[in-house]
């Protein structure tokens, strides 16, 4: 990624640019394309997203662009926004903004840009969401045909950033097959498992939805960026990314992440992956009594601090991190907590996996997490339980600290380099 190719230019997809000299450019997007469909299976690859969000705005707006401008345009017989009327642009403008979609519960695992207010998502597009079986913590594909034909959304949108099960594509798909909605599903904290073949079948989103957007980073391990997969019937719409959402690509990323994609096409990779699912078996059953789902099938480890500890999840991040421990605090479903202090920490395993840890050192980071857990408390002031103070005596984060120091003595992170 540390590049000349930074300092370029080049609005545009291959061989159609606004800019002149991106010939190379070009060669590199188009290797990066090609890496990605083949990758994953696709129809069509679009690698100039430059975050998360920004592959899913082109999703969006793709959507939008075939589903809603494209039949306004070809039924005033004219073929670009710029050829309509003053009155007929507004008129588009507003069915544009009418637009319905269904996504993940934020504290189900969803995602804040698959349509809640404070992200653009949610300002664009009216939303509801849907969401897991509170007594299994399992999602409720009942629950999602239910609201998809009571709301008959245009876009249905899967994909978790905070759920440790694998949803079933294929029946997401049958359901927006039958309210005529397109399915997007986000894959960019599990697009690694599919990368390397984990995910296959009904778990692997590409033969199912319409669009499938990701970063290329988290599991795929690859620079941080976004991508868009999707089928042929999408992509001269996906292709239109820039200028419809985004600035100019990066020309030095966009290398990055063919460098990245094809990495994941070795079969080395393919070991990385089925260990990340060892490791967060390993993991979770060193923890398997505070799992909100019981278990996990995926990187991600799902912790109910509040149940399992008495904390807040702002105060077992915070304990965790005095301990050498650094994790994530997260909502999990129905949180009493709220979504800032919340009841929950996640885990991952694709770092530590990546660092070379085996299913042992993962029991024994379980262990590291129950013990400071275990030793934290949470402060009373005037009577009051505090959500955010917390203790954790001295000895005891330095003894958790000492050991992850240990841990991390076995696997240095670049061992051809160090003494």
């Amino acid at each position: 990624m540390g590049n000349w190719l930074s300092d370029k230019y080049a609005e545009g997809t291959p061989g159609h640019r606004f800019y002149a000299g991106c010939e190379v450019v070009d060669r590199i997007e188009t290797i990066a394309n090609d890496h990605a469909a083949a990758l994953f299976g696709a129809d069509h690859a679009y690698v100039q997203p430059h975050s998360g969000i920004d592959a899913n705005l082109v999703g969006f707006w793709s959507i939008l662009a075939r589903r809603v401008e494209l039949p306004r345009l070809d039924a005033l017989r004219v073929t670009h926004v710029n050829d309509l009327t003053p009155a007929a642009w507004e008129d588009l403008r507003l069915e544009l903004a009418g637009q319905r979609m269904i996504g993940m519960a934020l504290d189900a695992g969803g995602h804040l840009t698959h349509g809640f207010r404070p992200n653009i998502s949610g300002k664009l597009f009216e939303q509801r969401s849907y969401g897991v079986d509170p007594a299994t913590g399992l999602l409720d594909y009942d629950q999602v045909r239910t609201l998809a034909r009571q709301f008959r959304p245009l876009v249905i949108v899967a994909g978790y950033s905070a759920y440790p099960r694998n949803p079933n594509f294929r029946l997401l798909r049958e359901i927006a097959d039958e309210v005529d909605a397109t399915l997007l599903v986000d894959m960019a904290h599990f697009a690694g498992l599919v990368a390397g073949k984990v995910l296959t079948g009904d778990l692997d989103p590409v033969p199912h939805a319409h669009i499938v957007t990701s970063t290329t980073h988290k599991s795929l391990r690859g620079p941080r960026g976004g991508m868009v997969l999707c089928t042929d019937e999408y992509a001269e719409f996906v292709d239109r990314g820039c200028p419809m959402v985004l600035g100019g690509p990066m020309p030095h990323v966009m290398a990055a992440k063919a460098v990245a994609l094809a990495e994941a096409r070795t079969p080395g990779f393919a070991d990385y992956a089925q260990r990340i699912i060892d490791n967060a078996d390993a993991l979770a059953h060193g923890l398997i009594r505070r799992l909100v789902t019981g278990g996990t099938e995926n990187h991600l480890v799902l912790m109910d601090v509040t149940t399992g500890f008495g904390l807040t999840g702002r105060q077992a991040e915070s304990a965790l991190l005095d301990a050498g421990v650094v994790t994530n605090r997260n909502s999990i479903p129905a949180d009493p907590n709220g979504a800032w202090y919340t009841s929950g920490v996640r885990l991952g395993t694709p770092a530590l996996t990546t660092l070379g840890l085996g299913t042992d050192e993962f029991d024994e980071v379980a262990d590291v997490i129950a013990a400071a857990l275990r030793a934290t408390e949470p402060v009373t002031m005037n009577s009051k339980r505090s959500k955010a103070r917390y203790t954790l005596p001295a000895d005891v984060a330095a003894e958790c600290r000492a050991r992850c120091a240990d841990l991390l003595s076995r696997f240095p992170l670049y061992p051809a380099i160090q003494p």
